[in-house]
C-alpha cells in the first residue's frame, strides 16, 4: 500500500538512490569478502523495522559514484551486496547491477520479495549469484506487521528464486510480540509445502534500538530444536 509520501520520497532517490555504502565486510556474504549497497526507500513499514534513517531517508550517492568506489575494489572485494530498505524498487538496479557482474564481483539480493517482476529479471539473465529473503510473517498477521498488502508478491517471488535453484536463504525477525512459536510452524510449513530444504535463520529483534513503531521488550526465547523439522533446520542469526 504505496502513499504519496512513499511515492515522493522514491522519485527523490533516483538519481541518488543509496542511503549509503559499507566498503568492507565479512558477515553478509557467506565465506566472501563484500562491501553493502544501503538504498533509502522501502515500500514496507515493518513494525520492528531498526533502519527507519533509510526507508524513510533520502539517497546520498549516485549508481556513477558507487561504480567509481567499485572500479577500486576490483580484484580486492569478492561480492557486492545490495540492501536496503528495499533495494529492487529503484529504477535501473538491474542496469547497475549487470555493469557490476561485467566488473568480476558476485551479487547478493537482500529482498522482502515485492518485485518478482524485477527479480524474474534478474533471473533470467544469471546476474544473481546469492539471495537473502525476508520471510516477515505467516499470511495471518503479513498485513498488520508490514502494513502492505505485498504477501502474494513475496509468495510468488519465493516460487521464483526456488525454481532457479541458485543459492538462497530465507529469514524472518523475531519480536516475541509480534510473532508466536505457533505462528513460526505455519511458516515453517509452507516452507516445507514448497519443498524448500536448508536452513531457517531467525534474527532476534533488538531491543533497546529505535525502531520504525515503539515496541515492548522482545523475549527472545526460541526452541530451535522443538521447531525444527527432518528438512528444515532452525538457526538463530546475531
Amino acid at each position: 500500500m504505496n502513499t504519496n509520501n512513499e511515492l515522493i520520497l522514491l522519485k527523490e532517490n533516483v538519481s541518488k538512490p543509496i542511503y549509503s555504502l559499507t566498503p568492507f565486510t565479512l558477515l553478509d556474504y557467506p565465506h566472501k569478502s563484500a562491501c553493502i549497497l544501503w538504498f533509502a526507500g522501502c515500500n514496507m513499514r515493518c513494525l520492528y523495522c531498526y533502519n527507519p534513517e533509510i526507508v524513510l531517508g533520502k539517497g546520498s550517492l549516485s549508481f556513477e559514484k558507487i561504480l567509481s568506489f567499485l572500479q577500486s575494489r576490483k580484484n580486492l572485494l569478492d561480492a557486492v551486496v545490495f540492501s536496503g530498505g528495499e533495494c529492487l524498487l529503484h529504477k535501473k538496479i538491474i542496469d547497475l547491477i549487470s555493469q557490476v557482474k561485467k566488473m568480476g564481483f558476485l551479487v547478493k539480493i537482500d529482498t522482502n520479495g515485492s518485485s518478482p517482476e524485477v527479480m524474474q529479471q534478474l533471473l533470467n539473465q544469471n546476474w544473481v549469484d546469492y539471495i537473502a529473503l525476508d520471510y516477515k510473517a505467516p499470511k495471518s498477521k503479513f498485513q498488520s506487521i508490514t502494513k502492505s498488502d505485498l504477501y502474494d508478491s513475496f509468495e510468488e517471488t519465493f516460487d521464483l528464486i526456488l525454481e532457479s535453484r541458485i543459492p538462497f536463504e530465507v529469514r524472518t525477525t523475531y519480536h516475541s510480540d509480534l510473532l508466536t512459536e505457533n505462528d513460526l510452524t505455519a511458516m515453517i510449513q509452507f516452507l516445507e509445502s514448497k519443498n524448500y530444504v536448508g536452513n531457517y535463520y531467525i534474527q532476534y529483534f533488538k531491543n533497546n534500538v529505535e525502531t520504525l513503531s515503539k515496541l515492548n521488550h522482545s523475549n527472545n526465547k526460541i526452541d530451535c530444536e522443538k521447531l525444527s523439522t527432518p528438512t528444515i533446520k532452525i538457526s538463530i542469526r546475531d
